[in-house]
């Protein structure tokens, strides 16, 4: 187990297979990640720390999709649309 930054540890396979329980207590304080023949293959983190970075996922596509939907609707003329009981026909 090799400490990366201060929240943040390497375990080797072999290392995971030995000592889970060690490795999810250091897991619920920060990320872990996994490699495999020195090369990185998986991060383990709290629920919590995964909750939160999908929060801010959607927030991030919220801000997208309104920004995208603000400009088209800038860049939109009257003929672009059709009234509702043309589009129910």
């Amino acid at each position: 187990m090799i400490d990366i930054k201060q929240d943040t540890i390497l375990v080797g396979v072999s290392e995971l297979r030995k000592g889970i329980d060690k490795i999810l207590e250091k897991a619920r304080k920060g990320l872990v990640i996994i490699e495999k023949r020195h090369k990185p293959q998986a991060v383990i983190m709290s629920s919590e720390e995964f909750d939160h970075m999908q929060e801010v996922v959607d927030i991030a596509e919220d801000i997208v999709l309104g920004t995208i939907a603000k400009m088209r609707l800038e860049g939109s003329k009257d003929d672009d649309y059709i009234a509702i009981e043309e589009l129910l026909k």
